[in-house]
């Protein structure tokens, strides 16, 4: 029926001009959307026009219904067909009405997203503005930090260059005070002399006099002793030959006092072996602390220095790595608690390459724990044959015997207690070792026993039985070879410049930046080696011309040093080398590795 009423716009063979109808509530205009496009306000306007033509074509069409039999039906249809469209154009409203509702919260959702967006995007400048705030305030602090610590370094090399300078102007002040010392000495002696040879050249007659004088009554005084020794002589020897009697009494008191002081001689040699048997030390020991009467008797002086000494820290002038140096000290507290309470005593090894300070160690050692030491070597055994085995049994049968304690350490060990399977070992050596094996079977309280060997491989195995602890003595690092170079040269050369006694001086040097640099040349030196270092220095100072230590001759000696290294290592053949660390030997190792030359020192 829209047909019939014109709603829904114009139709084809229509009449007049639409009519507009007022919009849906809803709709565009005052209350229409205002995001809503031309197109669609357009659209929406036409389906609400009012078409006047319309209504003559329905009226007329409303006469040939009635004039039609089927009129009937077709109203009903029509009006059937009316309502369809009604319902169409209303549920078509409807859509319109949900789309603009749609089109509303689409514009919300966009407002919301845009404001979520602005707020994020202010939050994100908020962060940066705050970063950069941060950023800022540590740059500050760096910068503050980066000027108080050149303040600090400033203040530091400020001080340094004081303490420098002071320490320079000491020096110098020592070395003119030695200076005007030895011309005021020199001044006097050339005084002394010329004053001398002035007073002999006056009294030269005179002394030639006197020198006559003495002469001539020496030459009469000679003579008139002997022409009386003589004359007594002559008389005495005239009377005893001829009184037979005191011939004979002569000859037998001759006879008699040459009995008794040969048997005098014999009776002093029993009795001093005795002595020496029972209190003397026995003849394998090389050098010891403790004190026996022998002793004392054929040296005095080191006998009475012995008494001189205190007990001190067992690490005072050793010179090791902190992890060696921290096991050590407990070594030596354990030792030194182990005495106080009677306890019994461990056996430890030192081993390592030679003059990394286990002999020096083990000394100490003993003085720290206020025990007596006794230091034999391993090579000394061996060429006793067959009274080593008594030796062995005198040496433990004499540290028994110590009320203080005794540390026997035995240098090169294993010279002597190596592996009893070899073939190189003899019976006399092997017995020996069996000895010692018998003796150091159970732990002791009387001695302690300190092992020292470069290649501890070589052992036999009921050796490392007894041993509770093994301690090892590698080459100094960097920091170590700085501390005994440091050492040494404060040892040998400024302790005997400042005490001016010698023929020593010290040229103007910068000691630390020396000390390190030759700490760096001498990889691979042991304590002992750098400790010779500094007897070349002191040796340089001395065969120079005016006894002044320079930095050239330190240099020099350290390079002729590191060269005779590198020399000594390369005399070792592969298979000492390896035997010298593995201490094992195969006919394989007979082939000579390379090795570096001294020119590349």
């Amino acid at each position: 029926m829209s047909w019939l009423f014109g709603i829904g716009g114009k139709r084809d063979g229509g009449g007049g001009p639409p009519i507009d109808l007022p919009p849906p509530p809803g709709s565009g205009g005052a209350g229409g959307n205002p995001n809503e496009t031309d197109q669609e306000r357009k659209s929406r306007m036409d389906a609400y026009r009012f078409d006047s033509a319309a209504l003559e074509r329905a009226a007329k069409a409303a006469k040939e219904l009635e004039s039609s039999r089927n009129a009937k039906e077709a109203l009903e249809l029509s009006r059937m067909q009316e309502m369809t469209r009604q319902n169409e154009l209303i549920a078509k409203a409807k859509e319109y009405e949900a789309h603009i509702e749609q089109m509303k919260l689409d514009t919300k959702r966009v407002e919301g997203e845009e404001r979520r967006k602005t707020m994020q995007e202010e939050t994100k400048q908020h962060q940066m503005r705050a970063q950069y705030q941060d950023q800022l305030a540590r740059k500050r602090n760096e910068d503050q930090l980066m000027q108080q610590s050149r303040a600090n370094d400033e203040n530091l090399r400020r001080q340094e260059e004081s303490v420098a300078k002071q320490e320079a102007m000491r020096k110098a002040t020592i070395e003119h005070e030695m200076e005007l010392r030895h011309r005021n000495e020199m001044k006097r002696l050339e005084a002394e002399l010329s004053t001398k040879a002035k007073i002999d050249r006056e009294n030269q007659d005179l002394t030639l006099e006197q020198i006559r004088l003495k002469a001539s009554e020496n030459r009469t005084t000679v003579l008139e002793s002997i022409k009386t020794a003589g004359s007594v002589l002559g008389a005495g020897a005239q009377a005893f030959l001829h009184d037979w009697d005191k011939v004979i009494m002569a000859a037998g008191g001759i006879s008699l006092l040459a009995l008794g002081v040969y048997s005098a001689r014999g009776a002093t040699g029993v009795t001093a072996k005795y002595i020496e048997s029972r209190l003397g030390k026995p003849s394998l020991v090389r050098e010891t602390s403790r004190f026996s009467a022998l002793e004392a008797f054929k040296h005095p002086i080191n006998t009475a220095k012995r008494f001189k000494l205190r007990s001190q820290d067992a690490l005072s002038g050793v010179v090791l790595s902190p992890k060696l140096e921290e096991r050590l000290r407990d070594v030596a507290i354990a030792t030194k608690n182990t005495k106080y309470n009677k306890g019994m005593y461990r056996n430890i090894l030192f081993h390592g390459p030679p003059g990394t300070g286990k002999t020096m160690f083990a000394k100490k050692l003993a003085m720290h724990s206020g025990m007596d030491f006794a230091i034999m070597t391993g090579g000394d055994v061996a060429p006793m044959g067959k009274d080593g085995v008594t030796a062995v049994h005198k040496v433990f049968d004499w540290a028994t015997t110590s009320r203080k304690g005794l540390l026997l350490f035995m240098d090169e060990a294993d010279a002597f207690l190596r592996k009893r399977s070899s073939e190189a070992i003899s019976e006399d050596l092997r017995a020996m070792l069996n000895a010692f094996l018998y003796r150091t079977g159970e732990q002791s309280n009387k001695f302690m026993l300190v092992l020292a060997s470069n290649t501890p491989e070589q052992f036999d195995w009921a050796i490392n039985d007894r041993l509770d602890e093994m301690i090892e003595f590698d080459l100094p690092g960097l920091e170590e070879r700085e501390r005994l170079v440091r050492l040494y040269f404060d040892k040998f050369v400024l302790q005997p410049a400042s005490e001016g006694k010698k023929r020593l001086k010290v040229a103007e040097m910068d000691y630390s930046v020396l000390c390190s640099k030759i700490a760096k040349m001498s990889e691979g030196m042991s304590g002992r080696a750098i400790s010779k270092l500094g007897v070349a220095w002191q040796a340089a100072a001395y065969s120079s011309e005016d006894g002044i230590l320079t930095e050239k001759m330190i240099m020099d000696r350290v390079a002729d040093a590191v060269k005779q290294h590198y020399q000594k290592e390369q005399w070792l053949s592969a298979q000492e080398r390896r035997e010298y660390k593995t201490g094992y030997h195969s006919p394989k190792d007979d082939q000579a590795a390379p090795v570096p030359s001294a020119g590349s020192v």
